[in-house]
């Protein structure tokens, strides 16, 4: 999704509580993967693979300049003749360790294998992060958890979208102290799509 639709759904949402509840669980992940360092690994559920949110997240690794952002695709299923960047699978949790982050999208409950992977990559070290329906077993594991429960006007294909935004949103200022073309571009598309004010 480009800027503009990022700054139309906003709008859309403005007065709800995802916009800032998306910035601050992207706040989050940003500060585990620049802090921590160790590499950011996104996993979904035997059911759901967030292959989308994981193409949005390199779009915003090279557009903030934070490398970091970039995941590494964690699949249930690899085959055989699968490219690198999606021959990774469930194993690669069983590597994660300090410094690592982990973000877990599951639109469904997690089966038992998944979440122990998930539990042992924690007690290992790595940060958990996970968008979730609001799972009390999945939340018990995460450091961080954004739920988004049936019901409340949104779904979690949204919440993906502006988490990923505000991921690269959220960067430091660049050294000569101007903002990037995005942030402009997005500032531009909230004052182009505003209200015009109103004259008495």
């Amino acid at each position: 999704m480009d800027a503009v639709r990022v700054a139309l759904l906003r709008e859309v949402l403005a007065g709800t509580e995802w916009p800032g509840a998306a910035r601050r669980f992207a706040g989050a992940l940003r500060g585990s993967v620049v802090s921590h360092g160790g590499g950011l690994l996104l996993v979904g559920t035997e059911e759901y693979e967030p292959w989308h949110l994981a193409a949005h997240l390199v779009d915003e690794s090279a557009w903030s300049g934070l490398p970091e952002l970039a995941p590494t695709l964690v699949r249930h299923r690899v085959r055989p003749d699968a490219p690198a960047h999606l021959a990774v699978g469930l194993g690669r949790l069983e590597a994660a360790g300090r410094g690592a982050t982990l973000l877990m999208v599951a639109p469904e409950r997690p089966g038992a294998g998944l979440l122990q992977r998930v539990h042992d990559a924690r007690r290992a070290g790595a940060t958990v992060l996970t968008l979730d329906r609001g799972d009390p077993e999945v939340r018990g594991l995460a450091h961080e958890t954004l739920a988004v429960a049936e019901g409340t006007g949104v779904d979690l294909d949204t919440v993906q979208h502006l988490v990923s935004a505000a991921a690269g949103e959220n960067s430091l200022p660049s050294p000569r102290g101007s903002r990037r073309f995005r942030d402009r571009l997005s500032a531009l598309v909230d004052r182009l799509t505003a209200p015009p004010p109103k004259r008495w």
